[in-house]
């Protein structure tokens, strides 16, 4: 049975992810703060699931964080999702403030003490899945050293991936999610769910089972191919520019167990071809319960240099002319080439920011788009798994996200 460690367990996304697990069959350490939050959630445990070992461990104890490190027990997965948010203050109010020193021991240095702590515990090939935010994408004001602290925990994952190659190590950045602390801001009258609303391109807030959803891929084997990336799971607003509010989502989302239908459009890559084709056959419709249409496109992966923009252009036209709402476009496409002439420089960027530009655009019908940009050698079958997810139910509020597989990290 695997076993996965997680922080920050007692709520939000914490609990929503505790739960995933545990509903999947894994062992599962559950670490918080909070012992009567972890009480809590061990009421609500699965029936059927093994109960959880529930430790109690304020993250921002150096100590503590290492004597942690010699009671778990062998781990597949740690996932780093506890943290830390501040409101109401400027970045360098108070530099000798406990609250400033506080989060950021939780939101940076925590996790990299865990890392350390629970290497000799991490099973081969195991996966580290930091939870870091949209705020580390783009400056949130007057929240403190969030967004600083969130930054650095994404580049902390960039270069743990690249000092341990046989581990898969990713980080989650979230969106807008209902979780508690947010429900309280909405009832407290400093958050205008609204307004919060308009600005994300899926037409939602996120439920913290939509992260429940991503940690529990992230944390297995097959995230092996996105090793050094980030999944930024917010509904599209980190590529969302413009004055305009945007509507909100006119459907409601499908059941994450929603069975996925599938298309392969113009995939003539070699091997591509025939693997989508046993995967969508694979995916046959199930009576009675409503499927999940899904396309992957692969025309752009045939066009010549500076013709991309126009395949993902056409590709586009072909999916919104058969799919009104809740559906999903998957494109893949070719890496830029290293070297090409000037004035075709711009058409694979063109393209991508395409791709960020329908997602704003077809939020609100609950129609998704996201892309792979797929390097000389990639193994079809190692990158099934990846696009199961991306492009089924599991990632209702993924849009507008160009995700780079990486070619011989099928295996650990």
């Amino acid at each position: 049975m695997a076993k996965v460690l997680l922080t920050g367990a007692g709520g939000g996304i914490g609990r929503a992810a505790a739960l995933g697990f545990a509903r999947a069959g894994w062992r599962c350490v559950l670490v918080d703060a909070d012992a009567q939050a972890l009480q809590r959630l061990e009421a609500l445990w699965p029936a059927e699931a093994e109960r959880p070992l529930s430790l109690v461990a304020d993250l921002t104890d150096a100590a503590r964080i290492e004597r942690l490190g010699q009671e778990v027990p062998p781990l597949d997965a740690l996932i780093n999702n506890a943290g830390l948010s501040a409101g109401g203050t400027e970045a360098t109010s108070c530099p000798d403030d406990s609250t400033a020193a506080r989060l950021l021991a939780l939101n940076l240095a925590a996790p990299a003490r865990m890392v350390q702590a629970c290497a000799p515990r991490l099973r081969p090939g195991a996966r580290i899945v930091n939870v870091a935010s949209g705020a580390g994408l783009r400056a949130i004001p007057w929240r403190g050293l969030y967004s600083p602290s969130k930054a650095g925990l994404i580049a902390q994952g960039r270069a743990l991936a690249q000092a341990r190659p046989d581990w898969t190590v990713t980080t989650l950045a979230p969106g807008f999610v209902r979780t508690e602390l947010v429900q309280r801001l909405i009832d407290g009258g400093r958050l205008n769910p609204a307004q919060a609303v308009s600005k994300i391109p899926m037409g939602r807030m996120a439920e913290p089972e939509d992260m429940a959803e991503a940690l529990c891929f992230l944390a297995g084997a097959d995230a092996r191919v996105l090793t050094g990336q980030l999944l930024v799971l917010d509904g599209g607003s980190s590529v969302c520019g413009g004055s305009q509010p945007l509507p909100p989502c006119a459907h409601a989302p499908l059941a994450f167990e929603a069975p996925l239908q599938p298309h392969g459009e113009s995939v003539r890559e070699p091997g591509w071809q025939a693997a989508l084709d046993t995967w969508v056959r694979s995916h046959a419709d199930r009576a009675g319960i409503r499927s999940y249409p899904a396309v992957i496109d692969g025309r752009a992966l045939d066009a010549p240099p500076g013709a991309q923009l126009d395949a993902v252009l056409d590709a586009a036209r072909c999916f919104r002319a058969r799919h009104a709402a809740l559906a999903s476009l998957t494109l893949l496409l070719p890496r830029p080439a290293a070297q090409l002439p000037w004035e075709l420089a711009g058409d694979a960027e063109a393209a991508r920011m395409l791709v960020a530009t329908l997602a704003a655009e077809w939020g609100a019908h609950g129609l998704r788009v996201n892309a792979l940009e797929l390097p000389p050698g990639l193994a079809p079958d190692s990158c099934l798994p990846l696009l199961g997810y991306l492009a089924g139910a599991r990632a209702q509020f993924l849009t507008g996200q160009v995700l780079r597989p990486r070619a011989g990290a099928a295996e650990p």
